[in-house]
């Protein structure tokens, strides 16, 4: 039998974007083989708004709008055809005017809000016009900033200075705290088969998504399998030393009431010069931590892309949530569909 998930990930940044890359390969139905099947029927992104630096904090000051940036990215990596609006897109613009350093893609975004009059609609609108196959949802269509507590009491406001803080973050919270996630987005998590939280940084792109009031308690009603994806290195100063089971425990922290299936993280080693490069940065691998400090099942997978720049690999992690979806729903007990 052949079986299409629906597909709700989480995130933010690079990682969530590389993840749609992965998944949009496996978004057609397989031809019919023997044995079940899995494939992503339905994919749907759910986006952190928080980003306040750089082009997309330029941006959100000077037009009152939400961060674009990593929206484009889930948009470029969901397009019909990725390798030329990835290059369209992703083009920055240099020289000392008004344009230096913003992307093509902000632009292009800045002016559908203006049109539209409302960012969730300027992203449906980009959607359509670039034949994007999902859904893409800001996690909240407020103007939302993060702000962190530091172990040493310390408040820090704005997700470019948490980032770079050298401080040890004890919690972060969204002001304002009641913001909303769009009800479409509620709608589609709803109907889930597979959420994935992750890959991101932890305390900026993925903890404020379901600090969004009613994302967590929605994940748990919905019923399905939820996987965190894990990070293959620790980000200096926001994760420094942290192992696995710290990951999951700060997200826990912040979101008692989310359910966690399992864990899924990469067991394939780091290339020796490629990890030299990291430590540089102050930058290690994220320990793997012994089942028992889990609070779930552990899955490990060769997930890394070979490359430079660590990232995991679409395809490889798409591969790997279809066998674990398969395992854990399908075998176990299989669903109609």
């Amino acid at each position: 039998m052949i079986y299409g998930l629906r597909v709700f990930a989480i995130g933010g940044g690079t990682g969530l974007s590389t993840l749609l890359s992965g998944l949009k390969r496996f978004i057609d139905p397989p031809p019919p083989g023997e044995g079940d099947q899995v494939y992503f029927a339905d994919l749907a992104a759910f986006v952190t708004v928080t980003d306040d630096g750089g082009s997309s904090g330029r941006l959100r000051d000077e037009f009152q709008m939400l961060p674009p940036g990593d929206v484009r990215n889930c948009l470029v990596a969901l397009s019909e055809d990725e390798s030329l609006l990835s290059s369209l897109f992703q083009y920055r613009f240099g020289g000392d005017g008004d344009l230096a350093g913003h992307k093509f893609g902000n632009l292009f975004l800045t002016a559908l809000n203006a049109v539209t009059g409302d960012f969730h609609e300027a992203v449906r609108a980009a959607s359509h016009v670039l034949a994007v196959k999902g859904r893409i949802f800001p996690s909240t269509n407020q103007s939302v900033s993060l702000v962190a507590t530091m172990e040493d009491g310390t408040r820090v406001e704005g997700e470019t200075n948490i980032s770079t803080s050298e401080g040890a973050i004890d919690r972060v919270s969204l002001d304002p705290a009641g913001c909303r996630p769009p009800d479409d987005a509620l709608e589609a998590l709803a109907q889930a088969d597979l959420v994935v939280i992750g890959p991101g940084s932890l305390y900026t792109s993925l903890i404020p998504n379901v600090l969004v009031p009613g994302v967590a308690e929605a994940i748990r009603a919905s019923g399905a399998v939820v996987v965190y994806l894990a990070n293959v290195m620790t980000q200096p100063g926001e994760t420094t030393g942290y192992s696995l089971a710290d990951h999951v425990r700060a997200l826990l922290a912040h979101a008692p009431e989310l359910p966690i299936t399992c864990v899924l993280a990469n067991s394939a080693p780091v290339p020796k010069a490629t990890l030299a490069r990291y430590r540089e940065e102050g930058a290690t691998p994220v320990v793997i931590s012994e089942p028992g400090e889990l609070p779930c099942e552990l899955v490990l997978e060769d997930l890394l892309s070979r490359g430079p720049v660590l990232r995991h690999d679409g395809k490889k992690t798409a591969l790997a949530l279809q066998s674990l979806f398969r395992r854990m729903r399908v075998e176990a007990a299989p669903i109609p569909r």
